[in-house]
């Protein structure tokens, strides 16, 4: 029997593109699995950025609301079992073992990438955990995604920016084109801003879906640390402000609550979305990596931005937290080869003050010299580290007590991070 370890190993080598966008071999093995109508409702929630915050408020509406909910999520900080969580808890080992040898006794000569192993791994578990809401966060574009096998009851897009131009077009209107592949016929397609490109409307518009657009349908307003919301039915005031950090979580957890009000209105909840609800869910949300703050004498801020847009957003939020005089931001940044270095460079430059460039492993890393060139700053601002943790042990050296910590740059960045500073 192969331990969980073993399994990943396998699902690496099965099929020979690690990236493999389309619908026809996951499907294949969802129906013989039979979990290609399931007997729970979806969300699915897509977007440049601000995805996996939507789609974590959206998991802890939905739990304080009274709902057995399964949250599918990727990639992982530390351990695969976060990709799966049923009722707040990860899936445990045993059942992910169990769901990867329903897969391979089921697709035969089909062959799946990682990701594909992984979803149907979730909506099996899910599915033999008696979920009645799952939460699917797509993991690149959305059309061809694997989480797209299933037809949302509610669908998300979050944000449109550039990212995984490889695979998703050149244009903001060929990723619109693509991202806006989640939404369905007759069925709410919720934007977390009306900032989306033509596209997007244009996919709404043909499909027949019904668009609540962030602004126009839904709206929210913050007076100091609460705030109100405005939506189709739903009017909340004195709301507590998110857990999570950063003036964005205001959007993202309107966002969120848009997309459980519309499915409530096709499947009631067991608890009414009130005020005290909502508050309850915004205390409980927790995602690490996400503009984490860990405070100290120095204090260190985690966050992913791996793309420009969210280096933008990370920008903002150092800017709603000004230092002392004197005081100093210290980078440790690690991007994969296949991102815009030099654009969340760009956005991140005039913040801080020293740079920690690290390199980072596999195929889609690359030398701290090799990223030190990408990002395009000046090289007497740059010092170069042969890994993440041991760019963490000179930004610890180096900062002095009111100085802070910005670690950021890809999933494989934050996560080595978080194991090294053991939170």
């Amino acid at each position: 029997m192969r331990t969980l370890a073993e399994w990943l190993e396998l699902q690496d080598s099965v099929h020979p593109r690690a990236i493999d966008l389309g619908l026809e071999r996951v499907a294949r093995v969802a129906r013989t699995l039979g979990v290609d109508s399931p007997p729970f409702r979806v969300i699915t929630v897509g977007g440049t950025n601000g995805k996996g915050s939507v789609a974590a408020h959206a998991e802890a509406l939905l739990a304080a609301a009274g709902v057995r909910a399964g949250l599918f999520t990727s990639p992982h900080l530390i351990r695969y079992n976060e990709r799966i969580r049923i009722a707040g808890a990860e899936a445990g080992d045993a059942e992910l073992i169990e769901a990867f040898e329903q897969i391979e006794a089921a697709r035969g000569a089909t062959t799946l990438t990682f990701f594909e192993y992984n979803t149907l791994a979730a909506l099996l578990v899910f599915a033999r955990r008696g979920v009645t809401t799952a939460v699917l966060e797509v993991g690149l574009g959305g059309r061809l995604d694997a989480t797209n096998l299933l037809a949302a009851d509610v669908a998300v897009l979050a944000s449109v920016g550039f990212d995984h131009r490889d695979w998703l077009g050149d244009t903001l209107e060929a990723i619109g084109t693509e991202k806006a592949g989640i939404f369905r016929a007759g069925r709410p397609a919720i934007l977390g801003t009306a900032g989306m490109p033509a596209s997007v409307f244009a996919a709404i518009a043909a499909l027949g879906a019904r668009a609540l657009v962030a602004g126009r349908d839904f709206s929210w307003t913050v007076s100091r640390v609460r705030w109100s919301y405005r939506g189709p039915g739903l009017a909340l005031e004195n709301l507590a402000a998110p857990h999570l950090p950063g003036s964005i979580q205001y959007r993202n957890a309107a966002t969120a609550l848009t997309a459980v009000a519309a499915l409530a209105r096709v499947a009631p909840l067991p608890r009414a979305l009130d005020a005290a609800t909502v508050n309850a869910a915004l205390a409980a949300v927790r995602l690490p990596g996400r503009l984490q703050v860990v405070p100290g004498a120095v204090e260190w801020i985690l966050d992913i931005a791996h793309n420009e847009p969210a280096a933008r957003v990370l920008a903002a939020h150092l800017e709603e937290r000004p230092l002392l005089p004197g005081a100093r931001t210290l980078a440790v940044v690690g991007v994969l080869a296949d991102k815009d270095a030099s654009g969340i460079g760009a956005a991140l430059a005039p913040l801080v003050d020293e740079w920690i460039v690290c390199a980072l492993p596999g195929a889609r890393g690359g030398s701290a010299a090799q990223l030190a060139q990408r990002l395009a700053l000046p090289r007497a601002r740059l010092t170069l580290a042969d890994s993440v943790e041991r760019g963490g042990e000179m930004a610890r050296d180096a900062a002095r007590p009111g100085d802070r910590v910005v670690v950021f740059g890809s999933f494989h960045t934050v996560g080595p991070a978080l194991a090294w500073l053991r939170i």
